[in-house]
């Protein structure tokens, strides 16, 4: 982990505009900011392009970070409403519509007993990968609740839906994982 008096000396550098400064920033919190744009877009590439405009708008903004609070914390919401709103552009509002046909396929009480299970049984790349595979809707929601912890009403709002979309495309990401993950840990069990 790194120095907070050392990230200190290189924000004070990136508000002068050093260019140093903002590469040993941009380097120093690349991987974590990366992965957070992973868990909303899948394409690599693109993901690299959010993260991008996320870093830009890191730079404009960092005079507002005030060292009250964990600067992990600031930068990965920064860099996840840069990827909601990137998902926004692509796609007029998904979050609306349900075009994901793989809810349909498990039967409601095989839900019920596997619900709890493949959680305990997750692997963090398979998960990911996984995750990677929902569509927009559902993974947005899902990173949203579940790796930003906000809540079903915070979502709601930044995605201009109804709390009760929100509840059901968490609902659906959830099943959606759980029968892709078991297909996968029963076939890594063979």
């Amino acid at each position: 982990m790194e120095n907070i008096d050392q990230i200190k000396l290189i924000v004070e550098g990136c508000l002068r505009k050093d260019r140093r400064s903002q590469e040993a920033f941009f380097k120093m919190f690349y991987g974590k900011m990366m992965s957070v744009c992973l868990r909303y877009i899948s394409d690599r590439d693109s993901a690299q392009e959010v993260l991008q405009d996320g870093f830009i708008k890191v730079f404009d903004k960092l005079e507002h970070f005030d060292f009250r609070g964990s600067i992990d914390g600031w930068l990965r919401r920064i860099i996840s409403n840069t990827a909601i709103d990137a998902i926004r552009k692509a796609k007029r509002n998904p979050f609306l519509t349900d075009n994901d046909n793989d809810f349909k396929q498990l039967a409601e009480n095989e839900l019920e007993k596997k619900d709890n299970l493949i959680y305990m049984e997750l692997k963090a790349k398979v998960a990911m990968d996984e995750i990677q595979k929902l569509s927009p809707a559902y993974r947005t929601v899902f990173n949203l609740y579940v790796f930003e912890e906000y809540s079903h009403k915070e979502i709601s709002e930044i995605l201009g839906i109804s709390e009760g979309t929100s509840k059901s495309n968490l609902s659906k990401a959830k099943v959606n994982l759980q029968n892709r993950l078991s297909i996968k840990f029963s076939k890594i069990e063979e």
